[in-house]
């Protein structure tokens, strides 16, 4: 019931094959945060508070939901460790892996274009670690 009730919430999702690819794949990953949880995550499986340290302005309650969400996607696993106390892990999924390139382009892209600096994605993703 706690599931139901909890992607009750969440905004439709589109379900039309014929809808933009572009549209359909941001409202998977669009928003603030989850791009930046995607790259931490593709670095190494992370703990929630250290996930929650990494991003600075990230309240609990917002990562919180944006993982759900990219659970719910099918883009994260959400690994729990029976043991006391109770310790739980997120990593990719195969399918959140597969969104290393779109990653990779929007932070040469941002590099290139924001920053002004020679695009490098290995220097992002030592920054990530």
């Amino acid at each position: 019931m706690a599931e139901s009730k909890r992607t009750s919430r969440r905004k439709p999702r589109h379900t039309d094959p014929e809808i933009c690819p572009v549209e359909a794949a941001l409202s998977r990953i669009g928003g603030k945060w989850k791009g930046v949880i995607v790259l931490r995550l593709l670095v190494r499986k992370r703990r929630f508070n250290e996930l929650l340290r990494s991003l600075p302005g990230c309240t609990q309650r917002m990562l919180t939901n944006q993982l759900r969400e990219l659970e719910a996607d099918g883009l994260v696993h959400r690994e729990v460790y029976r043991e006391v106390p109770p310790r739980v892990e997120y990593s990719l999924t195969d399918m959140g892996r597969d969104l290393e390139p779109v990653i990779r382009a929007m932070c040469e892209w941002g590099q290139r274009h924001i920053q002004g600096v020679e695009p490098d994605f290995t220097r992002a993703m030592a920054k990530a670690a």
